[in-house]
């Protein structure tokens, strides 16, 4: 299917979408046997089309162009602007003034996949006789389009039309579920939009010059935002953390709100869904207004509690996404361009590449935003950005957290008295293993594997605590089971952050750090993350 681009849709929202149920997404009704998905969305969007007259493959475009076919529950990501619902992203007035002329409650317009592109299908053809469009016509349909996406601005206008909508016509797309099963298919059409084509971006700033260097694979465009300030001088302003968002729209409909001086908000980056294009809108020397909570640690794992009651902007970097927090899945292309942006932030800003540096918008601001979502895909986006700066292999005491190709903890190999918790405050990623000291071989061994013989540094994270071992042995191996050296280390001490432990030559293949228990007895090791780099 190359000639299509096929991006997945929710198994669950498939569901209701082959049923047009009564019910929310997610929630199934008996009833009689339901139709194929496939038979069933592109019917929906034949029958909408036909019954308000708008061409059936336009509706398409626009719901592949807003929400990749996905079925959406919105939730307010910038202040100001309406949530958006359904594969057709209708939102505030719009989607109640759809509901109307589609004899449709609003409630239905949100959550059933027939009301919603019935819906957005009647918004299209008001729009259309409002402008007097030429029906027969693909291209002039555009100002309907361009209307429809509710930007304001000519030059987001213009994008939208030609870059998401029609770009999608002409090269056609598919609605797949993750298990394979194309729901929806946009077949391409050979046409152009009747509308101001976009002028070109002013050239990229000089801060974005390291796109075209080390990576050399990120097409930034430089779209600025009247919205920011200075940071603060002072330790507070430094860049310390990134902050992974989702627009709650589309690509070009975020940016052009961004980018709008009456909206308040910022971001320092965009990135398309396509991984295409990122736009940036502020510099990274400068404050965006990306988020509106201030820090507390708590939210974060206790790091850096210092900063507690300080804004969140004062110190972060914000990476926008076209989007939805309450999409299933994200497309790879987004992502893979999204860690390699991250890489580079990293590197300029000597960030620490781990959880409690490139961080959830709703894990800092929990009490209104849940961003960038439960799907978001944070180990394959941490394992991809580590892949690209060419850096550390990190092993979490939790295997869901890993790339079990590179490197994993052998928790088959431990006994009972290695206890899994959360009880202490500094962790990586999810939580930790523990366990008393005592005169036995039972170690926590974290393997990782290298392609060729390297020297590489290893690094251990532990959390702190009266209880723990001061005499804490790490035994560093190589491949052919060799001993490398042996370090031991206070654990009542610098917790919650990385700590050195040597470096070592290793032999290519599987390698393994291990933390044994053999030690003074009436402590406990801690066997949480081990980082080689």
């Amino acid at each position: 299917m190359s000639r299509f681009r096929r991006f997945a849709v929710a198994l669950g929202a498939a569901a209701v979408l082959a049923g047009c149920s009564d019910e929310p997404v997610g929630i199934r009704s008996p009833g009689p046997e339901t139709p194929p998905p496939q038979a069933a969305l592109d019917r929906i969007f034949a029958e909408a089309g036909a019954e308000f007259r708008v061409p059936a493959e336009l509706l398409k475009a626009v719901g592949f162009a807003e929400t990749r076919f996905q079925m959406v529950r919105g939730e307010v990501e910038f202040e100001g602007q309406q949530p958006a619902f359904g594969i057709m992203a209708l939102r505030g007035g719009q989607l109640e003034h759809g509901a109307l002329l589609a004899h449709v409650t609003p409630e239905a317009a949100r959550f059933r996949p027939e009301a919603n592109i019935r819906a957005a299908a009647a918004v299209l053809s008001g729009y259309a006789d409002e402008l007097r469009i030429s029906r027969a016509s693909l291209g002039a349909w555009a100002p309907a389009v361009a209307r429809y996406s509710g930007i304001q601005q000519p030059e987001g206008q213009a994008a939208y039309v030609h870059d998401d909508v029609y770009a999608a016509l002409r090269s056609g797309a598919q609605g797949v579920s993750p298990g394979g099963q194309v729901l929806v298919t946009l077949a391409p059409q050979n046409v152009l939009p009747d509308f101001p084509t976009p002028q070109a971006p002013p050239e990229a700033d000089r801060e974005s010059a390291f796109a075209a260097s080390a990576m050399g694979h990120l097409n930034i465009v430089w779209r600025p935002s009247p919205n920011y300030n200075d940071r603060p001088t002072g330790s507070i302003g430094e860049v310390h953390m990134v902050v992974i968002h989702t627009c709650e729209s589309g690509y070009s409909g975020c940016w052009s709100w961004l980018t709008n001086s009456s909206s308040g908000v910022s971001a320092h980056y965009v990135v398309k869904e396509d991984g295409s294009e990122i736009s940036k809108l502020v510099y990274e020397s400068k404050r965006a207004w990306h988020i509106g909570a201030k820090y507390y640690c708590s939210n974060n794992g206790g790091h850096e509690c210092w900063r507690d009651g300080y804004s969140s902007n004062h110190f972060t970097i914000g990476i926008e996404h076209g989007g939805y927090a309450s999409q299933s899945s994200f497309p790879t292309s987004q992502i893979k361009a999204s860690a390699e942006l991250s890489c580079e932030i990293s590197k300029r800003h000597s960030i620490p590449r781990d959880r409690y540096h490139y961080v959830a918008h709703g894990k800092l601001q929990p009490y209104d935003r849940t961003d960038p979502g439960p799907n978001w895909p944070w180990s394959d986006y941490m394992n991809r950005m580590n892949g690209y700066c060419g850096s550390a292999i990190i092993i979490d005491s939790n295997n869901n957290n890993n790339d079990t190709s590179k490197g994993y903890l052998d928790t088959g190999a431990m006994s009972a008295d290695w206890v899994s918790s959360t009880g202490v405050s500094g962790y990586y990623g999810t939580g930790y293993y523990y366990a008393k000291t005592a005169p036995i071989s039972d170690p926590a061994t974290f393997w990782f594997y290298l392609p060729a013989a390297a020297t590489r540094t290893v690094d251990a994270w532990w959390t702190t605590h009266t209880n723990r071992s001061t005499t804490a042995p790490f035994i560093a191996w190589n491949a052919s089971g060799t001993k490398l050296g042996t370090v031991q280390v206070n654990q009542q001490v610098n917790g919650g952050k990385w700590n050195q432990l040597g470096t070592y030559s290793f032999s290519a293949g599987w390698n393994k750090i291990q933390l044994s228990r053999w030690t003074t007895e009436g402590y406990y090791v801690i066997a949480d993350a081990v980082r080689i780099r």
